[in-house]
């Protein structure tokens, strides 16, 4: 039977998914719908920062949300109480929320498993606690109010639809870097961490420097998206960065496809309109994302495109299953070191 998604269809159908996502806020008027859109766009950049981590190397991290406040507080403060512009404060943002993964991670990241997922749990809440008692500088549970909307090269950011735009190109700033990324020597390199770390060390891959690398680099994008956040929401308290905001973004990620960056956007998609479609359900929320993380690692562990890539989404490159006896071999060598 021939096959009906082709090369040729699933290009067509990719295309036509890129020219709807860029004329989305032009075509619909509904002002709520274009919001959940943006919604969409900033989860998915944040599930990628995440994925990085937890996906494609292999580490798991309850303490995203941390990052993702630090962004966002370091966003808010400097362009409250200095008037920086928009692209300063976000790139000062990234660099405050880089240096906080790295000072993190030098320490974490010799723990593996459960240890390391305790730690950044903790890590998360601390960062919570200080924003909820430096009251000097965060105004604690009071929150941060009236967040000047970002400036940039003169234009003000201001409508839904501009707002949009500027997640859109945030997330492709995010993807262009993941993908590059995990196409060069560095990502071989980040996955074989992921694969065995012991074989990996004996190939010479310097483990503890690709883990603290990556999880830099992901925290730095997660402060970039808490820098958006904040100046879109024009609001921001420690709440919004709790440990339900981390197993949030952690359910994208398992839900899409750990170690896929489509299987990000397509997780970031479903946990944040499904929400919206029961909102009648919303005090079940945390409820209805253990569910689905149960599910998930009973019957697919690897997310619904599991670590599909986007060119073998589109068929023009082939997916390499490992071979049942390499398989073996390699359990028992080492096994799968997952930690």
């Amino acid at each position: 039977m021939k096959k009906i998604f082709t090369t040729r269809v699933r290009l067509i159908l990719a295309a036509a998914l890129c020219v709807l996502i860029v004329f989305f806020p032009v075509v619909v008027q509904d002002q709520y719908v274009v919001r959940l859109g943006t919604l969409v766009l900033m989860y998915s950049a944040l599930a990628l920062s995440l994925n990085l981590i937890t996906g494609f190397m292999g580490q798991v991290s309850l303490g995203h949300a941390a990052f993702f406040g630090v962004g966002a507080y370091t966003s808010a403060i400097l362009s409250d109480r200095f008037e920086w512009p928009f692209l300063l404060t976000a790139f000062c943002a990234i660099l405050v929320a880089a240096c906080f993964g790295m000072l993190l991670g030098i320490p974490a990241l010799k723990l593996s498993g459960s240890y390391l997922s305790i730690v950044t749990l903790g890590f998360c809440e601390i960062i919570r606690l200080v924003e909820l008692n430096w009251i000097d500088l965060t105004r604690g549970p009071m929150g941060m109010t009236g967040i000047a909307r970002p400036v940039i090269f003169g234009i003000k950011i201001k409508s839904g639809m501009s707002y949009y735009y500027l997640c859109l190109i945030i997330l492709m700033i995010v993807t262009f870097v993941v993908m590059n990324m995990m196409h060069s020597h560095i990502g071989r390199a980040i996955m074989s961490v992921r694969e065995d770390s012991i074989a990996a060390s004996a190939m010479g891959v310097n483990v503890f420097r690709y883990k603290v690398m990556t999880f830099t680099i992901s925290s730095g994008f997660a402060g970039l998206v808490g820098a958006f956040y904040a100046h879109y929401m024009r609001f921001i308290d420690p709440n919004a960065f709790n440990f339900e905001q981390s197993t949030s973004v952690l359910s994208m990620v398992i839900l899409g496809g750990l170690g896929s960056i489509p299987g990000s956007f397509l997780g970031a998609l479903l946990l944040s309109v499904i929400p919206e479609l029961l909102r009648d359900l919303a005090e079940a929320r945390m409820l209805i994302y253990g569910l689905v993380l149960v599910l998930m690692m009973m019957f697919r562990p690897k997310g619904i495109l599991g670590t599909t890539a986007i060119p073998q989404l589109l068929g023009i490159e082939k997916k390499y299953a490992v071979p049942d006896s390499l398989e073996k071999q390699t359990a028992g060598v080492g096994g799968n070191s997952h930690e």
